[in-house]
């Protein structure tokens, strides 16, 4: 039946119900009188009722028409609201964001960023994830929303804010043999066993990638996805770590932990929010991000 309608004619059906009146119908809709009469009859012939009958000098509506009306406004209104921007109101939100990150950011940063978004949107639900660098190519399959992680350049194919960036260092615990030397070699940090956090995005990839460029390797002697687990194990050894500088200024007001400068340059890690671009102009998600971004922007574990 619907392939058969024409959905301008629709309208013209609600200007006729409600003005009861051909030319006064034909005036609203910008047509002609003859226009909206042939209208008519091909809506006569469609719903096989007369909709309009004269009483008078008057039109009245049939019980079929009366019918129609109440569904056809509703109809209609839907159409016109289809395409229409809806304000978007944080506490009228009711559904799940799906967040990743490194392990750090969760413990640190995320219940600063939950707060905000909760506070603002109470029927929202959050459920974090640990971020892998393998999701990159997935993002839209994985049902991830918004993810934190760190690249040497802005990905292409995902739409970004950027939070920040620094150089990465080399960490050791306060009383490594190291700690008393104010730079070191490359041979003195190749010398010692290293531990690799491996969730939440490579923290020192760069560092990996110089060292082959030049034909060494450090020996990586413990990975784990957790910052957690990685500096108990340096607490208590003489291993080595190398992660952001922002990340070991913060972790050392919690461990007694101290850094050094790589004993070369590597490029800058810069740190994104990311998402993919099919949420770009979602109104929803964009005052997440935005959120997300604040809440990166006054957490005193974030970049600074």
């Amino acid at each position: 039946m619907l392939n058969q309608i024409n959905l301008n004619l629709l309208r013209s059906l609600q200007m006729l119900l409600q003005e009861r009146h051909v030319s006064r119908a034909a005036a609203r809709l910008h047509l002609t009188q003859s226009a909206v009469s042939r209208q008519l009859a091909q809506l006569r012939e469609l719903c096989g009722d007369p909709l309009l009958v004269r009483h008078g000098n008057r039109l009245v509506l049939t019980p079929r028409a009366q019918a129609l009306q109440p569904q056809l406004d509703t109809l209609l209104r839907q159409c016109d609201n289809l395409f229409t921007d809806v304000p978007f109101v944080p506490a009228d939100w009711q559904d799940e964001l799906v967040i990743a990150s490194s392990d750090y950011i969760a413990q640190y940063v995320l219940p600063d960023i939950s707060a905000r978004l909760q506070q603002q949107a109470p029927g929202l639900s959050i459920n974090y994830t640990l971020w892998q660098q393998q999701y990159l190519d997935a993002l839209a399959d994985n049902g991830i929303h918004l993810a934190s992680t760190m690249f040497v350049s802005p990905p292409e194919t995902l739409s970004y804010l950027k939070v920040g960036e620094d150089h990465s260092v080399c960490v050791m615990r306060q009383g490594h043999p190291l700690a008393r030397h104010a730079a070191l070699s490359i041979s003195q940090f190749t010398a010692y066993g290293h531990i690799k956090v491996t969730g939440g995005g490579d923290k020192d990839i760069e560092a990996d990638a110089w060292l082959l460029r030049h034909n060494m390797q450090r020996k990586v002697v413990l990975k784990v996805p957790f910052f957690t687990a990685a500096i108990n194990r340096l607490s208590g050894s003489d291993n080595l770590m190398v992660m952001p500088r922002h990340i070991a200024d913060n972790l050392s007001r919690h461990w007694q932990i101290t850094y050094k400068p790589l004993p070369f340059e590597t490029r800058l890690n810069q740190y994104f929010i990311v998402w993919h671009p099919r949420y770009d102009n979602d109104p929803a998600h964009r005052w997440a991000r935005e959120q997300m971004l604040l809440a990166f922007q006054h957490s005193d574990y974030s970049i600074q």
